[in-house]
């Protein structure tokens, strides 16, 4: 079967750019995520992930950013009204306009467009998404088959610097039924947002293992199953707090070229060491990527 290669992914990310650039051009509906997905031939299960790994930016900052930039091609024109080029980008009145312009270019409409050089700097800037840290990282990665196994999940919502408190009370949960000493490991499942979701905050599931009889749950607890087929496995060893920006990074850098596409299943995060019996950086945890091969 045909291998995916990152200029491959690269050409389908394009696609889906130019779909929300004549959307916002026309003044269309935004497409819906299917529409977006199957541009891409992406699943949508995991659509919102790769773009964000591949592109540097969510898709509603691809459509800010878009929309800004269609905002000073009107500008641009001698003849086009502030009025006219903000209802042409989705404000309803052109103070909100102003407004939000300011904001963004740290100047009115008319004093940028009276500034042609500065005008179309912001155009060229705005062409392509703000540049990323494109430096280069070596991800040590194995495909492995992952047995079907059980945890007790607690969901989470917020910034995951916050997930110790999370974990806390889950701990808490588990202590009261006296299962922290059949306790197996220590797991976490980041869910993709939509749209807006950033790396680093969001849906999260907190998550413990437990050896012996399966653990029933309850209203603070359910059960949940992980693993089963094939995983691509890296190591990661620092702060748990990079492991969202980190695993972006590994699906643009890694996924691309290797001969595997994601399944429909949620990634999943094998917390190995307790960051309060651990320092910092020599914190190790596995984050296992679903593929299935090409």
């Amino acid at each position: 079967m045909k291998t995916h290669t990152r200029q491959d992914y690269l050409q389908r990310i394009d696609r889906v750019v130019a779909l929300l650039q004549s959307a916002v051009a026309e003044g269309d509906e935004l497409p819906e995520l299917a529409q977006l997905a199957a541009a891409a031939h992406l699943s949508p299960f995991h659509f919102h992930r790769i773009y964000r790994a591949l592109s540097g930016e969510t898709i509603g900052q691809t459509v800010a950013r878009l929309r800004w930039l269609r905002a000073l091609q009107l500008l641009a024109e001698p003849a086009e009204r502030v009025t006219e080029t903000a209802l042409a980008v989705g404000y309803e009145t052109p103070q909100a306009f102003a407004r939000a312009f300011r904001q963004t270019f740290d100047a009115t409409p008319s004093e940028l467009r009276g500034q042609q050089g500065r005008l179309h700097e912001a155009m060229q800037r705005l062409r392509r998404p703000a540049k990323q840290d494109a430096a280069e990282q070596a991800f040590e990665v194995e495909v492995v088959s992952v047995e079907p196994f059980r945890v007790v999940a607690t969901r989470y919502e917020g910034e995951y610097r916050e997930l110790d408190q999370a974990y806390g009370r889950l701990f808490a949960w588990a202590a009261e039924r006296a299962l922290l000493e059949r306790l197996a490991g220590i797991y976490g499942i980041a869910h993709d947002g939509g749209p807006e979701a950033l790396s680093g905050r969001g849906a999260f599931d907190c998550a413990l293992a437990f050896e012996g009889d399966e653990v029933q749950g309850d209203a603070q607890a359910q059960p949940l199953q992980l693993g089963g087929g094939l995983w691509a496995r890296w190591r990661h060893v620092g702060s748990y707090d990079a492991l969202g920006a980190l695993s972006d990074r590994l699906i643009a850098q890694w996924l691309p070229d290797s001969g595997y596409v994601l399944r429909d299943e949620h990634l999943f995060r094998h917390f190995l060491d307790d960051p309060e019996e651990v320092p910092e950086a020599a914190l190790r945890a596995d984050v296992y990527l679903p593929v299935a091969r090409c």
